[in-house]
């Protein structure tokens, strides 16, 4: 009888509506079918929970943008947020109904749609949002896939936590895909296809701009993801998260200074001495301050990361700042690069080695 019911149902919410309206009616149904399967357990309920979320993903793919050319111009609170929005939470709610009687084939199904509308309505909002309405434009923009990106890291960050308390190997795969398809879009987007000193994008301000959300903010993110899985994945996953967000604020600070000496637009002008300088002078600080947050907090992951940085200005000062720089700006290169390393040699000695002896000298008797 509830089978039949609810089959009646959505043949009529079928017939009566039409564009957003049924999405959103059939992914209630599903909810609904999904309550109602713990009411009744009916094995075949939950199938029909799936089935429908199942339909209304078919949905979205014919029409992503829900209500077609009515989707409206508004930012945020458009078609696309209660097309998309609706059902992710209809598809969440559903799943944990579905959860409390069992793993299943069922459930996988229902939360992968709730991942995949959550997803999409982030992508296509953030679409609408840059591109005033056009979630069709071809073309992309460093604002724009600055946003998917922090957006994918910071739902990455949450279905780790969350697959930690639900066990779900749906959540355990879709936070790796959501932290891959991140990497990807910081490789090929953020680093290529739409680097500022490549191309004339207008990065805004001196300090408040566009660098800050592009390469600061997910740098921040991917650290706080390599902290979210460790002890949980593998070390190699956590540090390769850990060296993604080094690049992303190594690069931050490298831009950041560009933009002190060429204005909003990075890709115009030449480089001078005092550029190049400054570039060795701020890679030398940032490895020290990286250093410094080693010893304080006895994180041999900061620690590591203060000798990369630093081993890459050494490297630069030999292979660039040597050949590059004249009369004084070389001097002082090679100046701070060695007063630099021997005061981090003279850290190590006080600090980090005078401590290991203490630690493993024998208890006395």
């Amino acid at each position: 009888f509830a089978t039949g019911t609810l089959a009646a149902l959505s043949l009529a919410l079928t017939f009566a509506l039409d564009k957003g309206w049924l999405t959103i009616a059939l992914a209630l149904m599903s909810l609904a079918t999904a309550w109602v399967s713990l009411q009744r357990p009916v094995p075949f309920l939950r199938w029909l929970a799936a089935i429908l979320a199942v339909i209304v993903v078919a949905r979205i793919g014919y029409e992503p943008r829900i209500a077609g050319n009515d989707v409206g111009t508004t930012p945020i609170f458009n078609w696309l947020l209660y097309g998309y929005g609706v059902p992710a939470l209809a598809f969440w709610v559903g799943s944990s109904y579905l959860r409390r009687r069992g793993d299943d084939a069922p459930l996988r199904m229902v939360e992968s749609a709730a991942i995949l509308f959550t997803v999409l309505l982030a992508f296509m909002e953030i679409r609408h949002l840059v591109n005033n309405g056009d979630v069709y434009r071809i073309n992309t923009g460093l604002t724009e896939v600055a946003l998917q990106v922090c957006t994918l890291l910071a739902m990455a960050i949450g279905l780790e936590r969350l697959r930690v308390h639900t066990g779900s190997i749906v959540h355990n795969v879709g936070a790796v895909v959501l932290t891959i398809i991140a990497c990807v879009f910081v490789v090929f987007g953020l680093f290529l296809l739409e680097m500022p000193v490549i191309w004339p994008h207008n990065v805004g301000g001196s300090f408040i701009n566009l660098l800050l959300l592009a390469y600061a903010l997910p740098a921040l993110l991917m650290l706080a993801l390599s902290y979210t899985v460790a002890g949980r994945r593998t070390a190699g996953y956590a540090n390769t998260l850990a060296g993604f967000a080094l690049v992303l604020a190594l690069v931050y600070v490298t831009l950041q200074i560009r933009r002190f000496f060429h204005g909003p637009v990075l890709s115009r002008g030449i480089t001078t001495d005092a550029e190049q300088y400054t570039y060795s002078l701020a890679w030398l600080a940032f490895g020290v301050v990286l250093l410094v947050v080693g010893l304080v907090f006895a994180s041999q992951r900061a620690r590591l990361a203060s000798a990369v940085v630093i081993a890459l200005t050494v490297l630069k000062a030999f292979l660039f700042d040597m050949s590059n720089l004249t009369g004084v700006w070389r001097a002082l290169s090679f100046m701070g690069l060695g007063l630099v390393l021997v005061a981090i040699g003279w850290l190590y000695q006080r600090i980090l080695f005078k401590q290991r002896p203490a630690s493993a000298a024998p208890a006395q008797t």
